[in-house]
């Protein structure tokens, strides 16, 4: 979750009609897809945030089921960043996400781990948090959550049994373990560290690496089907359009970032990006050629072909992301609709 943000106002319609966007790009599609544009899945992230919020979960996740997606993803943040990373929390987490009737595929946020050294957090190692939090959430790896749980790939055997991959209409999905804060090397002054340290670094370093693999993986498979379309998934919003971070923010970023373009400007297809984070709905392009966030990365090439879409969170909390995967032929392979939970009783 960022610390230091601008504050960004924003009107949001909550009379239960769905905001829609879509993005738009040429479509090269090539024969022998699947049929679809029936296929939608859900996307929600930083969410449930305080009490208020824990208490109407199950009643969110009810719409969102009563809606019919094939499978839920939750991109992380599963707690404010104010409130304690006590194994109760985590525990009662898990049984709301076992309310989904359909497939749920999560990936940590910063939130539920290397935030928790934080005092009010409880002051706790966040490795042993991280630790904590697979086995609550990753106990079948290669399975995902859900009451109609489906098997997906996994890097279960690298030590990282959240990053998976898997693939439906010709788009190949990858969720990616990377997360706020710098993607885990701010230092834990809670716990008395006043710089990062060689175990910090040693775990970042690891993840960044695996999740750069499942990214490479990913595209690989996509190209070798001819696929219309790859989409990431991941909690940490690395182009939050509402301030300017210092480069201690983002730097464990640009290996992802650099391999994100890499791959997508060799990609034929329409390549999306889905994160939480910064709470701020957005639609962009942070990686097309001209782009600020090439040169504050400092990375080479560009990305036209890409999408990134930010979900609403924490207090914008008030709808959920339904994406649709359009028929072959359709201009964009996704499209997209907020869809505003409704009042009790509605």
């Amino acid at each position: 979750m960022r610390v230091t943000r601008l504050v960004k106002v924003v009107a949001l319609a909550v009379s239960g009609v769905a905001l829609s966007t879509t993005a738009a790009f040429a479509s090269d599609t090539p024969p022998g897809q699947e049929k679809s544009g029936h296929f939608s899945f859900a996307v929600i992230g930083d969410v449930p945030y305080g009490s208020d919020q824990v208490a109407k979960f199950p009643g969110w996740i009810d719409q969102i089921n009563a809606a019919q997606p094939e499978m839920t993803f939750h991109v992380g943040d599963i707690k404010n960043g104010s409130s304690r990373c006590d194994d109760d929390y985590y525990n009662l987490i898990k049984s709301d996400f076992d309310r989904f009737v359909g497939p749920l595929i999560y990936t940590p946020g910063d939130n539920e781990w290397t935030d928790c050294h934080r005092a009010n957090n409880g002051g706790y190692n966040p490795l042993e948090r991280l630790d904590f939090d697979r086995s609550v959430f990753f106990s079948k790896p290669g399975t995902t959550l859900g009451q109609n749980p489906i098997t997906v790939d996994s890097q279960a055997a690298a030590g990282f049994p959240e990053n998976v991959q898997l693939r439906r209409q010709g788009v190949d999905f990858a969720t990616l373990h990377v997360v706020g804060s710098n993607n885990g090397l701010q230092p834990w002054t809670g716990i008395g560290q006043t710089a990062v340290t060689p175990e910090q670094t040693a775990e970042e370093n690891a993840r960044m690496t695996n999740v750069i693999a499942v990214v490479h993986n990913a595209f690989a498979g996509a190209r070798q089907r001819h696929d219309r379309a790859v989409a990431l998934l991941l909690q940490a919003d690395m182009f939050d359009p509402t301030y300017t971070p210092a480069w201690t923010d983002i730097s464990a970023f640009k290996p992802l970032v650099q391999a994100i373009v890499d791959e997508s400007s060799s990609f034929q297809g329409q390549v999306y990006l889905f994160n939480g984070d910064s709470h701020i709905y957005e639609s962009d392009q942070p990686l097309a050629a001209g782009s600020r966030w090439l040169t504050t990365y400092g990375v080479t090439g560009s990305a036209n072909n890409l999408r990134r879409v930010t979900v609403d969170g924490s207090s914008n909390n008030v709808d959920w992301l339904k994406v649709t995967i359009n028929r072959p032929g359709a201009a964009e392979v996704l499209s997209w609709e907020r869809v505003p939970y409704l009042a009790s009783g509605q």
